[in-house]
């Protein structure tokens, strides 16, 4: 690379959805001739997902909240390149296209100031899309030219990532350009430049994120679309060409603004207002406006005529109604009776001492919810929870648990009339958001695993997912539950909506802390455990690539290997019936009491509390178990295939809580010997409990109770205990001591 690089690449602003990774993967994974990279990281995550790739890039650290313009002039600032390429965080770009983008520029002659690429369209659901500018810059050629001799160039997406800007040119106009309105400094990139070149290259990849995943825009917000155009358009003034079409781009963005449902009245009276005045005011003398529908919205607005523009509004809403009930035709006769029900429910008020907790598709008290339930009692009794239970389990529960089964009447009543509801997995579609509800995903797990819209790639993981549903479920959460900040990271990119992290630890955890001797000599009684026993517990996670579970190892010879002081606790995973699998080989094992079937015992942190050691394979009760501190150690067979399948978030390999056996040969190995549990061991525990329990420390209910439903400041609640100073439940060899 020559000392003064043609081009930097300026990447910019926070790891939105955790996105930032594969954009500088990709950067430093291909040959960069000619091109420097300059990272400005706006908070923690991005800064630490950047310095992964020093001293490649130039990594220029910016504190949490810091504004892309603040970003991006901070960028130019250290850029070294004659010509500046502004990445969005957020964004991608196409394999190969900085070093030809670099090649170009470099024989660009000095009078241009704007080089205008192509792009293509990425959201969560598709990638890669064609944007609609590549014919206009194909018409364009690639000679350059002055935008008043092709005006049309205004009409391309205005983005900075599609346009490369001369360094001079930039800082030039910098008081224009460095605006935390993104659309306005690519208009004003145009407008300013004395010529501007094109190359219909598709170059950058402008990931749109679902605007449900963004804070709802605020009046100041709306009204600013206005005075952008106003600034703009005051640009223009002697350019009649230009001005004519940035005006026409004006009239449809407002238009197109003022259709989104969701503005209220006020706001929207407000901003019909300012566009009307900005639009009769720079109005092209001798305009004509289009035919039909679209040239009587355009004379509204220009007229201010906000009552007879909501009039039209509301005759085509309603004739778009009847066709749609038409083409929908009638429901069955029992869903309309459901939904008469729970209508009437819904109109309702709300009541504000009620709360349905539901865990794992309403199997019953368990998980996360049941540990806020109980300190919920303590905490807010006056809260009434009701538990959605399966008429199966209902005989199941503990006595006294107030609970519904789902599609009773009572059932769609306390749905529609909660004000709390508490799940660690999602409500129904039918379910309906209110007004004052409150809505807690507690989940019910650490991702290692691709979660949510993660899947999309993996068809072994997303067959028969509805993913746009998933999204409208995920809309209606108000709070959830993270026990580190890697899984709050990972819920902002496999579930992107407007929730609030709860950074508090997972309330099921809290008992790790809590329990003492006695609880621990008591768990260890109830599973018929001796005392001075060895107790293993092996819980393996579900493969979405297998149709059901059978053991991937030999339990008997492993049984027989570890020899008469070992008890092997076998949890198979819920999804499975583990009994089937369990069945004659091992009959004997079992009556022996040196291998017991724990697939359906309740609650699996009492199973934690018992062993002495875990075996798992990637299963997130690995992330639960090493509060306990305890010896960890995975077998990890098929781990490659796993991987491919199913998709992961980190290389457990590279990062396992302890020993990782691939073979059965391996682990028998582990668990026979001192590797186990020695100083090794230890040494990869501890860095793992630090990254993965960063937040559980016993009061984790606490948090989310006084939070939640009592309404405390965050600032007010428990501070979470660094992971050295807590101290977890005893060892099964000290509660039998003690």
């Amino acid at each position: 690379m020559s000392e003064t690089p043609e081009l930097s690449v300026i990447v910019h602003g926070p790891n939105v959805q955790d996105h930032l990774p594969a954009l500088l993967d990709s950067l430093d994974a291909h040959p960069l001739a000619g091109v420097e990279v300059i990272v400005a990281a706006v908070g923690d995550w991005a800064r630490e997902t950047a310095e992964r790739h020093a001293p490649a890039f130039t990594v220029l650290p910016l504190p949490e909240g810091a504004g892309d313009a603040a970003a991006r002039a901070a960028g130019a600032a250290r850029a070294s390149g004659r010509w500046l390429h502004f990445v969005h965080a957020k964004d991608g770009l196409p394999v190969g296209a900085p070093s030809a983008v670099a090649e170009h520029v470099g024989g660009l002659p000095d009078t241009v100031d704007v080089l205008l690429l192509d792009h293509v369209r990425s959201s969560w659901r598709v990638s890669g899309l064609p944007s609609p500018d590549g014919p206009r810059l194909a018409r364009a050629g690639r000679a350059d030219l002055a935008l008043d001799d092709r005006a049309a160039l205004l009409r391309l997406t205005p983005l900075l990532g599609n346009r490369v800007v001369r360094a001079a040119f930039w800082r030039a106009g910098e008081r224009l350009l460095t605006t935390e309105d993104e659309p306005f400094a690519a208009y004003a990139a145009l407008l300013l430049a004395d010529r501007v070149a094109c190359l219909p290259l598709p170059a950058y990849e402008d990931r749109r994120l679902r605007p449900e995943s963004l804070p709802p825009p605020t009046p100041a917000e709306r009204y600013a679309l206005v005075d952008r155009y106003e600034a703009l358009l005051g640009l223009t003034a002697d350019r009649p060409a230009v001005h004519g079409v940035l005006y026409d781009l004006m009239i449809g963005d407002c238009l197109h603004t003022f259709a989104r449902a969701g503005m209220p009245d006020d706001v929207a009276r407000e901003f019909f207002h300012r566009a009307s005045v900005t639009a009769r005011r720079h109005r092209p003398e001798g305009l004509r406006r289009p035919a039909g529908l679209e040239g009587v919205r355009r004379s509204l607005l220009e007229e201010g005529a906000y009552g007879k523009y909501r009039a039209l509004q509301t005759a085509n809403h309603a004739r778009r109604g009847v066709r749609s009930a038409v083409r929908t035709g009638r429901r069955r006769a029992g869903t309309r009776l459901r939904t008469l029900q729970y209508r009437g429910a819904l109109a309702r008020p709300l009541d504000p001492h009620l709360a349905v907790f539901s865990a794992y598709w309403n199997r019953g008290v368990a998980c996360n919810p049941a540990a806020i339930a109980a300190k919920l009692a303590e905490l807010a009794p006056g809260v009434h929870p009701v538990w959605v239970v399966t008429a199966q389990g209902a005989a199941l529960l503990p006595p006294g648990t107030d609970h519904v089964v789902p599609g009773t009447r009572r059932y769609w009543e306390v749905l529609a009339r909660a004000t709390y509801l508490v799940n660690n997995v999602n409500f129904p579609d039918a379910v309906v958001k209110r007004p004052g509800t409150v809505h807690l995903q507690t989940h019910h797990g650490t991702p290692l695993k691709r979660m949510g819209v993660d899947q999309l790639p993996y068809p072994a993981a997303a067959h028969g997912l509805d993913f746009q549903a998933l999204l409208e479920r995920v809309d209606k959460w108000d709070y959830s539950v993270s026990a580190n900040s890697h899984s709050t990271r990972m819920w902002q990119r496999a579930y992107p909506s407007r929730h609030i992290s709860l950074n508090h630890g997972y309330p099921r955890n809290d008992v790790y802390y809590t329990a003492g001797p006695a609880e621990v000599r008591a768990a260890r009684a109830r599973l018929g455990i001796p005392p001075g026993r060895r107790a293993v517990l092996y819980a393996p996670t579900h493969r979405d690539y297998e149709a059901g579970w059978t053991p991937r190892l030999d339990l008997a010879a492993l049984a027989e290997s570890l020899g008469e002081e070992t008890i092997l606790l076998v949890r198979a995973h819920y999804f499975y019936d583990g009994a089937a699998a369990l069945s004659a080989p091992l009959a004997g094992l079992r009556r022996t009491g040196r291998l017991v079937d724990v697939s359906s015992y309740d609650p699996v942190e009492e199973l934690c509390l018992a062993a002495d050691a875990l075996v798992t394979d990637y299963s997130s009760i690995m992330f639960d178990y090493a509060n306990l501190d305890r010896p960890i150690v995975i077998h990890a067979d098929d781990w490659e295939t796993y991987r491919t399948t199913r998709g992961v978030y980190f290389d457990l390999m590279a990062e396992a809580p302890g020993p990782v056996a691939r073979t059965q040969a391996e682990l028998t190995e582990i668990l026979t010997s001192d590797a186990w549990h020695d100083e090794r061991a230890t040494k990869a525990r501890t860095a793992f409990r630090r990254r993965f329990c960063e937040y559980d420390d016993g009061r984790a209910a606490e948090r989310v109770v006084r939070r939640v439903f009592l309404g405390e400041d965050e600032r007010t609640l428990p501070p979470v205990l660094p992971v050295e100073d807590r101290t977890p439940a005893p060892s099964p060899e000290e509660a039998c001591a003690s």
